[in-house]
């Protein structure tokens, strides 16, 4: 495996990990609004959070190039203000990632804030517990399951992606060049034995993944 392989990897890890941290910071709040919400407009913003999981990764990397591009709305502002456009660059494959990750995390968190209920919260209302305290030492311990599938299925959709970021972030060495578009320029290339080194280790991560996954459901089912 040479060093261009070592460094998408990391790159990889390094995306993945950010991004799946912000996405239970922002999926968190937009999960229990979800769950708890009878307003109007629960189906619409669930079907917005829910787009990614039908619309072609192609579809919306091309929108977000011309939403944060020189010419989109975004990427004027930005230019107004003298920063960095996002396309083509590590902060613009975060970008495209979490809202492209957005409904892996925040459907299991959601569910689980469902599945808890309003009992543990009017018990937690009764003993004096503020809605904030109720949150972190009732909700958040139950949910637990929720956040770990959430954790676990962000990360490894974040490593799999490849549409949204080849079109967002192109294919620049070191600072866009992800795993899975390293695999492609391999297989663009003729170079099958590298490509099988980075695929057969796909395909090891994602096996690992799917382990993690069923043991924590197991895990939660037993201790109920």
């Amino acid at each position: 495996m040479d060093g261009s392989s070592l460094a998408a990897i990391w790159l990889t890890c390094k995306l993945a990990t950010l991004v799946t941290v912000l996405l239970l910071v922002v999926g968190t709040p937009i999960a229990w609004w979800l769950a708890n919400t009878c307003s109007r407009l629960k189906g619409p913003v669930g079907a917005l959070v829910s787009l990614p999981l039908v619309l072609p990764p192609t579809v919306l990397g091309f929108y977000l190039l011309l939403l944060l591009g020189p010419y989109g709305g975004i990427g004027k502002a930005m230019d107004a203000l003298d920063l960095e456009r996002l396309p083509f660059t590590f902060a613009g494959l975060v970008v495209a990632s979490v809202l492209y990750s957005l409904p892996f995390v925040v459907q299991p968190i959601q569910n689980a804030f469902e599945a808890i209920g309003r009992r543990p919260l009017e018990v937690a209302a009764s003993l004096r517990a503020t809605p904030l305290d109720a949150f972190f030492s009732v909700v958040v311990p139950l949910a637990r399951p929720g956040f770990v599938t959430a954790a676990i299925l962000g990360f490894a959709h974040t490593v799999g992606e490849f549409g949204v970021v080849l079109m967002m972030g192109g294919n620049i060495p070191g600072k866009t060049q992800v795993l899975s578009v390293k695999i492609y320029d391999y297989v663009e290339n003729g170079d099958y034995a590298q490509a099988h080194w980075l695929a057969g280790g796909m395909v090891l991560f994602s096996f690992v993944v799917l382990l993690l996954l069923y043991g924590s459901r197991k895990q939660s089912s037993w201790s109920r």
